[in-house]
């Protein structure tokens, strides 16, 4: 019976997949067509699967895929972050950006730009992941209990308040040393720009992160119900969060080192993933990595249009999305976060 029930679940599961997958293929087209330049879907046919040198064709390949893949591979890897972590701590609220990662990513970057100015993209995204790991750790150690466990309204909180020490310590590097400009414009969030080296460099430890998450789904839904459950079970939850946590900061340094601080995608997809699937991370981590890599396109499909020949802010469009999400959801979910 049980097994039955599995496979049927795992058929529906198949089902939902490959419409996710379909919608993303469509957003991806439609990201390659649509922008300041004027270009066709014949365009993008050549431009995939020919070697033309027409400009409207070289504009695609050289400029707008890769910045579209850089926007499925960030939507991707913070999507699947954002849900590790809310699994792991068993927190609806938890997002790499709301918990301090992206702002202790952000801070080395200001110190490598400051002191390091010939450290380049690798030793960037080095620096990131550091910085991630080290707010990380601040964040739990200050929202621990003397019991070890974790409160998800004091890791928010925390969150808030080392994320607000660490923005206002990358500001004052800034200052300082006269590279403001540099790190507002990569805080202005956005894959513009993205180079192939930069994509070689990048996606291949997202693409490490996600297969990790992938690999440690079971635990991670196992976690998700409670640390006795999980012991009960005979899991080794110091092991597992182990795993996940490096899993997470590998994820949100590597995509904090493409597009700077972006907020609420870790946060917004996994819900969304999570009403399409059910509880099980077997089903949520794929689906939460195609939905936000779909995001990522739309939001940057109309950072690009919306006000064409001029660009519009990839993380404003994003908060747009996802500040009412969050609201909704502090709404719904707040007699849970104490």
């Amino acid at each position: 019976m049980h097994e039955a029930t599995n496979k049927r679940r795992g058929q529906f599961f198949g089902w939902k997949l490959a419409a996710s997958l379909a919608i993303l293929a469509l957003c991806f087209l439609i990201s390659l067509t649509f922008g300041a330049a004027d270009t066709t879907f014949r365009d993008v046919w050549l431009a995939l699967f020919s070697n033309s040198s027409e400009k409207a064709v070289l504009t695609i390949r050289e400029l707008r895929l890769p910045r579209e893949l850089a926007a499925m591979a960030v939507g991707a890897g913070l999507a699947v972050s954002g849900a590790v972590m809310q699994g792991m701590t068993r927190n609806p609220l938890a997002d790499p950006g709301l918990l301090g990662l992206t702002a202790g990513a952000n801070l080395m970057l200001a110190v490598t730009i400051a002191f390091f100015p010939g450290a380049g993209y690798m030793g960037i995204m080095v620096a990131c992941f550091i910085g991630a790991g080290v707010a990380a750790l601040l964040v739990f150690g200050v929202s621990a209990s003397k019991q070890n466990r974790f409160s998800p309204l004091r890791i928010v909180l925390a969150g808030a308040a080392i994320s607000a020490l660490l923005f206002a310590a990358a500001e004052a590097i800034g200052l300082h040393f006269k590279i403001s400009q540099e790190i507002n414009m990569w805080n202005a969030g956005g894959v513009i720009g993205t180079t192939w080296k930069q994509l070689a460099i990048i996606t291949p430890v997202i693409g490490l992160g996600i297969i990790a998450a992938l690999l440690l789904s079971r635990q991670l839904t196992v976690l998700s119900m409670s640390e006795e459950v999980s012991a009960g079970l005979g899991q080794n939850t110091a092991r597992a969060k182990t795993m996940l946590f490096i899993v997470v900061i590998l994820l949100a340094g590597a995509s904090v080192a493409l597009v700077g601080n972006m907020a609420f995608v870790g946060l917004l997809i996994p819900h969304i993933a999570r009403t399409v699937t059910g509880p099980d991370y077997r089903f949520v981590l794929p689906v939460s990595a195609v939905a936000g890599a779909a995001l990522m396109l739309v939001a940057d499909t109309l950072g690009r249009t919306i006000n064409a020949p001029y660009e519009t802010s990839l993380t404003a469009i994003v908060a747009m999305l996802g500040l009412p999400f969050f609201l909704w959801i502090v709404n719904r979910q707040g007699g849970a976060l104490k």
